[in-house]
């Protein structure tokens, strides 16, 4: 049975620094309602912005003995088929819209952007970054929505598929040796050479302000999922790992949105690419070294982003990790329709589902992380089949196929 999540060997680590009380106003100069309200308006004039749906996978949820389980469902942002969508591509349009503005004088609006009232100042401006496969396209998909160039840095291990999605949008893709990390540097050497700008979803050292951008796009999706919660607060939150962009951006708004009443954060993140859960166990950010070769491909970092860390240590309950074979299970349970509904979820999108089933076998795990029949359990389906052939080889479905069914 796909639901049987038992037999997964797990990693965990609770965290004894987690702060309790409300949202602690340092942490505002990187995540904010405040900056995440212009975000909102920025995004939602785009067009063809939708609000994903917020999916109940009851019948899961029964079958493990938990109250509720929301799954917030990121396959259709903007046709690109992730959450990533919102990040990188409203970085782009704050760069470009800050350069206008130094030229001109003028407030450049997205609409100004897309019609080309400034397109003699955006060709002339390149963005550039690193990446697994979904920024990378949000990236490039908001370089050709606001008329400027973009240079995607890849690793060897992206698949053709990721990398062919992104040419998709007009992107120059540059194949590198070496990791995730490695590609990260390889685009930021590019950039000083050539006067480009990198637009990263990972902060490091003199690097904070763009990443700041890209993760308050992503605090987009959770103003919806409050709404769409209608007053229902979550008693857990399981997210994925990554650099901890996306897990930080989450958990800072529910932070600020429920302060005391927060929900309980898992950060679940490959084996071969912990270095959240490292950084936890050593109370400062630590670098995983190695190929982090994992089907989680948008998980696969090696190196905490600097902003998201401080964040994710003052409010993560728990730190986990776990197996391919967990996420690959979780991904063909959901195109199954054994949770209830069919669903297409891809390898890095599923990997809180896994972390949560994974959990929810353990009476240990459940006792730690105060998972009981009373609990409400948000995810964020961030990925939908966005590397379309190992999907169908991991589930046995074409994407296409799930959704026809569903």
């Amino acid at each position: 049975m796909f639901s049987d999540f038992a037999a997964f060997p797990v990693t965990i680590n609770l965290n004894s620094r987690r702060i309790r009380g409300p949202y602690p106003e340092k942490f505002k100069e990187t995540l904010s309602h405040r900056a995440g309200d212009e975000a909102f308006r920025q995004i939602s004039s785009w067009k063809g912005y939708e609000k994903t749906p917020l999916v109940s996978l009851s019948s899961l949820a029964e079958k493990n003995g938990i109250k509720a389980i929301f799954y917030k469902q990121e396959a259709g942002r903007f046709g690109l088929g992730s959450f990533k969508a919102l990040g990188g591509a409203y970085a782009v349009f704050r760069l470009l819209a800050a350069s206008i503005k130094k030229e001109t004088g003028l407030d450049a609006t997205a609409d100004d952007l897309a019609s080309g009232k400034f397109k003699e100042i955006a060709k002339k401006f390149t963005v550039t970054c690193a990446t697994d496969g979904n920024h990378g396209r949000s990236v490039a998909w908001g370089a050709s929505l606001f008329g400027c160039r973009s240079v995607i840095y890849i690793h060897e291990t992206v698949s053709q598929g990721r990398a062919d999605a992104i040419a998709g949008y007009g992107a120059e893709v540059v194949r590198t040796a070496g990791n995730y990390d490695d590609a990260v540097r390889a685009a930021a050497e590019a950039a000083s050479k050539h006067g480009w700008h990198v637009v990263s979803d990972t902060s490091y050292p003199g690097y904070v302000d763009i990443p700041r951008n890209v993760m308050q796009g992503y605090s987009v999706m959770v103003k919806e999922v409050i709404d769409q919660l209608g007053g229902l607060v979550p008693s857990h939150v399981f997210l994925q790992g990554g650099v901890g962009g996306l897990a930080a951006a989450v958990a800072a708004h529910l932070w600020e949105e429920y302060g005391e009443n927060t929900p309980a954060v898992v950060v679940v993140e490959p084996v071969n690419a912990a270095c959240l859960l490292e950084s936890s166990k050593a109370g400062e950010p630590k670098t995983v070294h190695g190929d982090l070769e994992t089907i989680m491909a948008g998980l696969a970092c090696g190196e905490p982003s600097i902003i998201a860390w401080p964040i994710l240590s003052g409010i993560t309950s728990a730190f986990m990790a776990i197996p391919d074979e967990a996420a690959a299970q979780a991904m063909r349970l959901v195109a199954s329709g054994e949770a209830g509904v069919r669903l297409v979820g891809g390898e890095s999108g599923v990997a809180g589902l896994a972390g949560l089933l994974i959990s929810a076998t353990s009476d240990e795990t459940r006792r730690a992380i105060g998972l009981d029949e009373n609990s409400t359990v948000l995810l964020i389906g961030s990925e939908g089949a966005t590397d379309p052939e190992l999907f169908k080889e991991i589930t046995g479905m074409a994407a296409s196929e799930v959704e026809k069914l569903a």
